[in-house]
């Protein structure tokens, strides 16, 4: 197999670079040109001399994504794109335009196995992990398929981020080094149904990105119900892992909690969720669950949701209630490529 040449740190590439006769100064120029200027070739690589790009071309393997379908929501201009892979693999990237800047959410793996019962991308299970430059790509190729800068990075698309975890690691290495796009840690947020194994070596990590957790629910046998991944894990357990991840980063956790109609919506949940959080530093996003065509959860009214957070509020939780972004375009991750994968099969 052809090295990943996109996946390679500054450091790694010059060692290739020697492999290949080459000077170190070689390396930083291909750096650039993949990381800075987002080249989609080797072609468009034209300070480097011809010979060097012919033997670049018949040693490194060169990711660049390639866009299938945009769609452009009506009410607020997001923008969600599916990307086809090398090996025909469909992924799902959203490009929302925010006052504080530009933020793209990007997958991590094709598919999943995670098996949440109101998420898309895991119907079909696990494909395959996304490569690094196969994450960092989402956000080249939005970069200039937009025009605009990129100032806030959510790995919370298609996949498990922390089941692709050395691939993880790797993206956020490059995609926060000073020679590439130089994204401060702060602007990234990964999200995880909480493998606190993995949790905890990112703790280990000491990185200053957020960490999401989707907890949607507050009692073991409700998060069993929706969670495949909470048979394994208790929500006492993630909470002393989320503990752990505050005390190694100072970070604060960020917890993600889909409000379902009838299911995990009542003062019940409320109260149980702010007893089970309040002693960490958090911030709850609540997210009135996404419309799912294989599936039958339906939000809640917008006054069921305000009495939750005002619920919440009381117990001295911080809250916020997730604004819906492009929910004219399939809002749910995962439903563009899963609609596009039944054509494409007929």
């Amino acid at each position: 197999m052809m090295p990943d040449i996109k996946s390679l740190t500054l450091e790694e590439l010059k060692a290739e670079a020697a492999a290949m006769g080459e000077q170190p100064f070689r390396a930083k120029q291909l750096y650039q040109w993949m990381h800075v200027k987002l080249a989609r070739s080797f072609d468009e690589m034209t300070n480097l001399p011809l010979t060097f790009r012919e033997k670049c071309r018949s040693y490194f393997a060169y990711t660049a994504l390639k866009a299938v379908q945009v769609q452009e929501s009506a009410l607020d201009g997001t923008k969600k794109y599916l990307f086809e892979l090398a090996d025909g693999k469909l992924i799902e990237s959203v490009w929302m335009k925010y006052k504080h800047g530009n933020s793209v959410c990007i997958s991590s793996q094709a598919g999943c196995r995670m098996g949440c019962a109101f998420c898309a991308s895991t119907i079909g299970g696990l494909e395959r992990n996304l490569t690094p430059s196969e994450m960092l790509d989402q956000i080249y190729a939005i970069t200039l398929l937009t025009g605009e800068r990129v100032s806030n990075v959510v790995v919370m698309g298609c996949g498990e981020p922390l089941d692709n975890y050395e691939n993880l690691l790797k993206f956020l290495t490059l995609l926060t080094d000073e020679n590439g796009l130089h994204i401060s840690q702060r602007s990234i947020t990964v999200s995880t149904c909480g493998l606190t194994e993995k949790m905890r070596l990112l703790a280990d990590e000491k990185l200053q990105i957020t960490l999401a957790l989707s907890l949607h629910a507050a009692f073991d046998e409700k998060r069993r119900e929706l969670m495949p991944v909470a048979n394994r894990y208790t929500i006492a357990e993630l909470m002393e892992a989320c503990a752990y991840y505050f005390e190694k980063t100072g970070r604060r956790i960020t917890f993600e909690y889909s409000l379902i109609r009838g299911f995990n919506d009542g003062e019940r949940d409320a109260k149980a969720l702010a007893a089970q959080i309040r002693r960490l530093n958090c911030h709850v996003n609540l997210i009135p669950v996404n419309p799912v065509n294989e599936r039958d959860f339906v939000q809640p009214d917008a006054a069921k949701v305000a009495v939750f957070k005002n619920n919440l509020e009381k117990n001295g939780i911080n809250v916020t209630i997730r604004r819906e972004m492009g929910r004219d375009i399939d809002g749910a991750c995962g439903q563009l490529r899963r609609r596009q994968r039944k054509f494409y099969q007929g």
